[in-house]
């Protein structure tokens, strides 16, 4: 009996594969990529640790080899698949049909090296059908897809390792740079540069109600005044400038108009009536979905992405990474038919709407994310098999694609203009509109938000008629006030890039985890606000290394990548030139990235001056001196000549005006010259922390590498208080308590991270309080290292700051602490410290359980869950299972043997009863 090994990337996709796998098939999973580039210089293996390219992990001399190693997690992995393969008659690979899944089938073929035939199985859904028809439609390996990937990989590595080292020396240490992480920086800083700029108007309106006899009130507005028009928001520009021929309303203005209109009669003098028709939008793909998950449930990209990937390898949906928007044809008709027998045939349109869009770095996925299968799924039946999230990705993904198969919706809109004098006699017209919906269309089973969380409104008017008499019966003068254009969410950065064509489906959700994880960008509620790094981050790249975070350059790079994947460029040369330069531009005078190449680029940085990136100028004093925000090695700070001030953690760069500066520098400081130390001659200060207040001895100088002696205050002391013996106290710490007799070693009193403290070599021992660490002598460390070792004592448990409710993915209930370094969320299994911006007192259940899975992620990618014991768990499950398998298959094997035993004597009994019968006596 022949077996095929089936590898797939995720444990989840692999157990709903094998359901629709007959005994025939072992199906496993690689658990993602099994080998990449090296991360850091102990991955590379001791062989290459002398080669100059071994950093890189890329031999940029000898066309850009990459250096692959097997990583830690994935070593046991692909020793069980090297296992199963020995008994495997074929191997097919049914990775996902991307770059991404291209790449880690060649991968798997290159590290298990099969001498078996090998077949690539593709499909867009996890279905009974399309596993049948993958398994029997294979194909072979698409190297262009794998040249792709790979040159993408090779060029985020080269410009990541290349450029992130320039960061550290001129901006901070452990900065990243990325081909699209920065652009999606860019964009964030210049929308915050915007709000800086902008420049805000006030200005007055004039709101009023409105009756007609017996008919329902209306609402309208003021719009003209004496035959001008009267002033809104978007009359302003930036600067606060109203354009030509529009009156600025003020308040005595306003309140004049109100008083001499309030009860007065105005006349209908235009009626204008249109028709209203809205079609469908097309069914979701990648930065679609994340986007209106983003306004409609509130959802970060990451976090819509996991959802989207649980349903898909659990077989509810195709699969989720894809820039078209086309339905297969069964897709079609499933739509059409559950929209005949749950809505009426009446909204089903004459032909199938077919969308069609041509994306410039198009992914290789063939239709749009829709629910999979013949027929769909109803979201009330999928929501009781699935997670909280995927259950209301599911019914968003449900319901805008059955909508995109329904009739337009189509009505009247109606706009009504009211003229009439007030008592002083100035001549005013009021406007209104409403849209009338005749027939609902699409928009009974969705509606798409805009960008501004609003979605169409049906509003119902009286019906008036040109000439027709209404009373001003409630009028309200109100004041308003210019915005500034709004910061990005994560559902409108992503539009952005997909609009200028930077970074593709499978990275959006990566690139917006990535900017808030390198603490370029936090969230303010869903806003994503720049740090200070990014600033000078930003200013760096523009002016050193313009066309790395150029929009066209960065959208240019994908469009040759997808040449690279039709086949219509080779990526070697396309690396040399983007490392190494043109020599044809460099021959005709080019200066600029195409001419020197990215090597050149970054060698020489001597001319870019530090201080001048990390200053933000904000303007002078009174006085004339300058004050300006500077991004140091602690963190934003303002200065003014020598005097310096920290930046609080929640002002957004926007909201760091001159004054707010001069605020924060004029405040009284929380540091304190305490004394000079007796012993060294340098100062001994008091100064408040990140983690709390501390004693310093003598200042950071210039330059130096050597920090400061720092010892932390005790719990019970206070920073305004602390005394200059208290402070020598402190700084006297580590104690020497004496040398122990036995041993001969010496024990010290040492106050740690997790309190007070003795060590004896090895061994420590906690102490009940931090007093001890001055009083406790030799006599009394002993008797504590006689006693058996326990857990320090510690408090009575704090209650938890919050509650939020059971976790969608652990199920487990979501609490929110105070811990040592500051507030975390925890499941009971996971830890995540809250993010800048996040509030203990009013964070959300959705952005709880978004912290812990990111926290879940990352623990993943290093290797580290599930925790040991879980893993343990799970080989244990694997192994029963197998065995039960074994157990089945000899079981199976037996009843073949006893069947065929059995068949073979049948067989023999027949045989005796059509032989001829001997003869018997007396017979002839």
């Amino acid at each position: 009996m022949s077996t095929s090994l089936d590898i797939v990337e995720s444990p989840a996709k692999a157990k709903k594969i094998a359901e629709y796998l007959g005994d025939d098939y072992v199906v496993e999973s690689s658990v993602g990529h099994i080998r990449d580039l090296p991360r850091n210089a102990d991955d590379v293996p001791a062989a290459y640790k002398g080669e100059a390219w071994a950093r890189l992990g890329v031999d940029v001399e000898n066309d850009f080899k990459p250096l692959y190693v097997v990583n830690g997690r994935a070593k046991d992995q692909v020793k069980r698949l090297k296992s199963l393969l020995k008994d495997a008659d074929e191997l097919l690979l049914a990775t996902d049909e991307d770059r991404e899944g291209e790449a880690i089938a060649w991968h798997l073929i290159e590290v298990l090296s099969p001498t078996v035939p090998i077949r690539r199985m593709v499909f867009h859904e996890i279905t009974p059908k399309a596993i049948r028809e993958a398994v029997e439609q294979p194909r072979e390996l698409d190297r262009r897809l794998v040249d792709a990937q790979e040159a993408r990989r090779i060029l985020d590595r080269l410009y990541g390792y290349e450029v992130s080292p320039v960061l550290w020396k001129k901006v901070m240490p452990r900065l990243s740079a990325g081909r699209v992480q920065s652009v999606a920086v860019r964009l964030v800083v210049e929308r915050e540069q915007e709000r800086i700029a902008f420049r805000r108007a006030t200005y007055w309106d004039l709101q009023g109600t409105f009756t007609s006899g017996a008919a329902d009130p209306f609402d309208a507005a003021l719009v003209r005044v004496d035959d001008a028009k009267v002033a809104t928001g978007r009359d302003f520009d930036d600067t606060g400038t109203v354009a030509d021929g529009v009156v600025v309303l003020d308040e005595a203005r306003a309140t004049g108009l109100r008083d001499g209109l309030t009860g007065q009669d105005l006349t209908v003098s235009a009626r204008e009536s249109r028709p209203y028709r809205r079609r469908p939008a097309a069914p979701f793909m990648t930065s679609t979905l994340q986007q209106e998950a983003g306004r409609k449930l509130g959802f970060s990209s990451s976090r819509t992405m996991r959802a989207a990937q649980r349903l898909y390898e659990s077989g509810y949906i195709t699969y989720m990474r894809t820039d078209s928007t086309t339905l297969s044809a069964d897709a079609l008709s499933a739509a059409r038919d559950l929209i005949r027998g749950r809505y009426g045939a009446e909204l089903v349109p004459d032909e199938p709407r077919t969308y069609h869009r041509k994306v410039k770095n198009a992914q290789e996925a063939h239709e749009a994310v829709r629910p999979a299968g013949e027929a769909f799924r109803l979201p009330d039946d999928v929501r009781s098999e699935v997670g909280a999230d995927e259950g209301r990705v599911y019914e968003l993904i449900f319901q805008r694609t059955v909508a995109s198969q329904m009739i337009d919706a189509t009505g009247e809109t109606v706009t009504i203009r009211l003229g009439g004098r007030s008592t002083d006699g100035e001549q005013v017209e009021f406007s209104t509109a409403g849209t009338v919906i005749r027939q609902p269309g699409f928009r009974l089973v969705y509606v798409e938000e805009s960008d501004d969380g609003n979605a169409d409104r049906e509003r119902v008017l009286p019906p008036l008629e040109e000439g027709d008499t209404v009373t001003a019966r409630e009028l309200e003068a109100k004041s308003h006030e210019t915005s500034p254009p709004s910061r990005f969410t994560e559902a409108s950065l992503v539009k952005r890039l997909e609009e200028i064509g930077v970074g593709r489906p499978s990275t959006y959700a990566s690139i917006m985890e990535t900017i808030q994880d390198r603490g370029y960008v936090w969230k303010k509620g869903s806003a994503l606000v720049p740090a200070f790094t990014a600033f000078a981050t930003v200013r760096l790249l523009t002016q050193h290394f313009p066309d790395l975070v150029d929009y066209a350059f960065t959208a240019r790079m994908e469009e040759e990548l997808d040449d690279i994947a039709g086949g219509r460029a080779e990526s070697i040369p396309w690396l040399d030139r983007f490392y190494h330069g043109d020599v044809k531009v460099r021959a005709s005078g080019g200066t600029g990235h195409d001419a020197l190449g990215l090597k050149e680029l970054v060698s020489d940085i001597s001319d870019i001056d530090a201080r001048a990136i990390n200053t933000i100028p904000l303007g002078v004093d009174g006085d004339g001196v300058a004050v300006a925000a500077r991004v140091g090695r602690y963190g934003p700070y303002v200065a003014r000549g020598d005097d310096t001030a920290g930046i609080p953690d929640d002002v957004p760069p926007d909201e760091l005006t001159l004054e707010k500066a001069i605020e924060l520098l004029s405040a009284p400081s929380e540091e304190r010259v305490l004394g000079i130390d007796p012993e060294t001659g340098l100062e001994v200060i008091a100064r408040p922390g990140r983690f709390g207040p501390y004693i310093q001895l003598g200042q950071i100088e210039d330059g130096s590498k050597e920090k400061p002696k720092t010892a932390s205050l005790f719990s019970d002391m206070d920073l305004t208080t602390v005394t200059f013996e208290d402070a020598l106290k402190l700084l006297s710490l580590p104690r020497v308590v004496g040398t122990d007799v036995e041993s001969g070693e010496e024990i010290l009193a040492l106050n740690g991270r997790y309190g007070p403290y003795i060590k004896k070599g090895t061994d420590s021992r906690s102490l009940e309080t931090e007093a001890q660490l001055f009083t406790v002598d030799l006599d009394e460390a002993q008797r504590i290292f006689a006693q058996p070792k326990r857990r320090r004592g510690q408090a009575p448990a704090k209650p938890p700051l919050a509650e939020l409710g059971p976790d969608p993915v652990s199920d487990q209930p979501m609490v929110v602490k105070e811990g040592r370094f500051g507030p975390y969320v925890t499941d009971g299994e996971v830890n995540a410290s809250l993010r800048k911006g996040d509030e203990p007192t009013t964070l959300t259940a959705d952005r709880a359980s978004e912290l812990l899975e990111m926290r879940r992620q990352k623990l993943k990618d290093e290797g580290k869950w599930p925790p040991k014991g879980k893993k343990k768990a799970a080989k244990k499950q694997a192994k029963a299972k197998k065995r039960a398998s074994a157990k089945k298959a000899g079981a199976k094997k037996a009843g073949a043997k006893k069947r065929a035993a059995k068949k073979r004597a049948a067989k023999k009994q027949a045989a005796k009863q059509v032989a001829p019968a001997p003869a018997a006596d007396g017979e002839s």
